[in-house]
């Protein structure tokens, strides 16, 4: 029975039963799931051509031989096989491919693909996170044929165009604009489209990455403000929607501030995904009236995890993926040190307060094994009085250190970076690159930068020409980064230059070279002393 005839029934506590009791579940119940279909896993995996490149030669029986015989991967370990759609070498038999960036400058695109059963999955656990974001309490919720969905998301082969493909075999829900139009759009296109459409027939459910949503949100009080409705687009529009502009228009110019999407809209449920959200809830929430609920989604680990009506921490599904944690410290030592191994606990191992860079083993016949997304989270705790849940929960921290990504937009590597400067002919002898955020807790990349000194002698080098120089660069090499600028009007980097000798006088004081991404507050704060100190 599909979520629509079931709505019609009014069978509410079963809906709730099977998309949401996985937060019923006590931990030992939790791992008996995920060792059961990873031990299916396991088969599938081991057997194929994929597995077996990467086993070589090793038969893992149990979940523990396969931990020690599989080490960790990247989607380089798979990349020969994936790009090529070699579909008879994989696990399962894919239906479809999602596609998303691998790296601006050296590689263009990452594919991964989905068996049915991994879509199966996917949409029960995308319609357990459309339940949720309208639920204020335990078995609550509240969606309807009838809704309509605001289409803030990249349409296919990009992951977030499966969620509206995935509602429409169990629910009516309408997409604005309807998706076989918003394919053929671009973001603005679409935003406006949407926004019109909304205004004809209201909204309940808006999903997109948190900073897309925040643009959407910026130009919707744009589009809805004076002078932007025709007269003949008013005849459209329905007398309750008519009376709510009235009524919002009046009191926006009583409280003397800019029209808010909460003036004309009230959403039944607000979901975000990517990275960067903490920096953009709470002024959506005050546009919207209403918090967004986090989910955890992405092209390899399909979707994850979500909130629930608490908004304090996301539970990851049993039945997507096994899932492994490497601890901060190891994680670190990984990167300062190629050749350690790092070592992982499971969810049943997991600290309340510590950081952890996540590690699936996708089910149901997925391609990626002990596969490191590039992802860390904070567990939170363990249990929660407050929505009766006794397994883990997380915050999303970051991506991993030597990966800085604004606003889930752009994915900027060490080489990457390297690249940049190389193709811009800049006289750039050190550098190091730090994520940062600014006044407004909105995230930018700080490249601190040292020129030749015979550079700096005999061209007015400036930090303006450098910075203007660099971008030109990164957007020539990465797509995403120039929508960084067309899609949510950032400017996403800021040029600090160093007096020469810099570096060089932090690598004799410290007995090593300061990272090139992501170094700790404390080795950029001495970096920044020692300059300071060269002024002096």
């Amino acid at each position: 029975m599909s979520l629509s005839e079931m709505l019609k029934e009014r069978k509410y506590q079963e809906i709730w039963d099977q998309y949401c009791s996985f937060l019923d579940l006590s931990i030992e119940d939790y791992m008996k799931i995920q060792r059961r279909l990873m031990e299916e896993q396991i088969q599938l995996w081991s057997n194929c051509e994929l597995g077996r490149s990467i086993l070589k030669g090793k038969q893992p029986k149990t979940i523990e031989e396969f931990r020690k015989m599989v080490p960790l991967t990247t989607y380089e370990d798979y990349a020969d096989i994936l790009l090529q759609k070699r579909t008879d070498t994989l696990p399962g038999n894919p239906v479809i491919w999602i596609q998303t960036t691998w790296e601006g400058g050296r590689h263009p695109i990452k594919l991964a693909p989905y068996t049915r059963s991994m879509l199966d999955v996917y949409k029960n656990n995308v319609i357990a996170c459309l339940i949720l974001s309208t639920s204020r309490e335990k078995g609550k919720f509240d969606i309807s044929d009838t809704d309509k969905f605001l289409y803030g998301l990249a349409p296919l082969p990009f992951a977030t165009g499966l969620f509206p493909l995935a509602l429409n075999e169990e629910i009516g829900i309408q997409f604005l604009p309807a998706v076989k139009d918003a394919v053929n759009m671009s973001f603005s296109e679409r935003n406006k489209a949407g926004f019109k459409m909304a205004m004809q027939k209201d909204l309940e459910f808006f999903f997109g990455l948190g900073s897309v949503a925040y643009a959407v949100s910026q130009s919707l009080s744009t589009l809805s403000s004076k002078g932007s409705i025709s007269l003949k687009e008013l005849f459209k529009y329905k007398p309750s929607m008519l009376l709510r502009i009235l009524k919002a228009k009046r009191i926006c110019k009583k409280e003397n501030r800019p029209l808010k999407p909460k003036d004309l809209f009230h959403l039944k449920g607000f979901m975000v995904a990517g990275t960067d959200n903490w920096c953009y809830k709470d002024d959506l929430e005050d546009l919207w009236g209403i918090r967004p609920m986090e989910l955890f989604a992405g092209t390899e680990p399909s979707i994850s995890g979500t909130e629930t009506w608490t908004r304090d921490g996301m539970y990851f599904f049993p039945d997507t993926s096994f899932y492994e944690f490497i601890p901060e410290e190891d994680m670190l030592k990984n990167l300062e040190d190629p050749s350690y191994v790092p070592r992982t606990c499971l969810m049943d191992e997991v600290v309340p307060g510590e950081k952890y860079e996540i590690v699936i083993t996708l089910f149901k016949g997925g391609a990626f094994a002990r596969y490191r997304v590039g992802d860390t989270y904070r567990c939170v705790g363990l249990q929660n009085r407050e929505d009766h849940t006794r397994i883990p929960r997380f915050e999303y921290v970051d991506r991993v250190p030597n990966i800085i990504d604004i606003a889930g937009f752009t994915r900027i590597s060490e080489n990457g970076i390297q690249s940049v400067i190389s193709l811009s002919g800049q006289p750039v002898t050190h550098w190091t690159a730090v994520k940062e955020y600014n006044e407004n807790n909105r995230p930018y990349l700080h490249l601190y930068i040292e020129i030749e000194r015979n550079a700096l002698i005999s061209h007015a080098v400036t930090t303006d020409i450098m910075k203007s120089l660099l971008t030109t660069y990164f957007k020539y090499i990465d797509q995403d980064y120039r929508d960084l600028k067309k899609i949510l009007g950032m400017d996403p980097l800021c040029v600090t230059i160093l007096r020469c000798g810099t570096f060089e006088k932090y690598r004799n004081k410290k007995g090593k070279v300061i990272g090139k991404m992501n170094p700790s507050p404390y080795e950029l704060k001495e970096l920044l002393e020692l300059q300071n100190e060269q002024k002096g």
